[in-house]
């Protein structure tokens, strides 16, 4: 609704990490409500979250493989 309109004008910006986060998980929950009713409300963010999620974890991980992190 709101949103919406605030990407088509900034573009990409909108859609970084922690405001496009955001929207997916807002956009996720209509979505489930619109074909789960109530339910909806904890399944649609979830779903619709998990593979930025899934990918940050497995990615996240395989830098502290490759790069050796070092601890001080």
């Amino acid at each position: 609704m709101l949103y919406k309109p605030f990407i088509e004008f900034a573009g990409a910006g909108a859609t970084v990490p922690l405001l496009g986060f955001g929207h997916v998980l807002m956009d996720g929950v209509k979505k489930a409500i619109d074909s789960d009713s109530f339910m909806g409300l904890f399944i649609g963010g979830f779903k619709a979250g998990a593979v930025g999620t899934g990918a940050a974890l497995i990615f996240g991980y395989l830098a502290g493989v490759i790069f050796k992190p070092k601890m001080k």
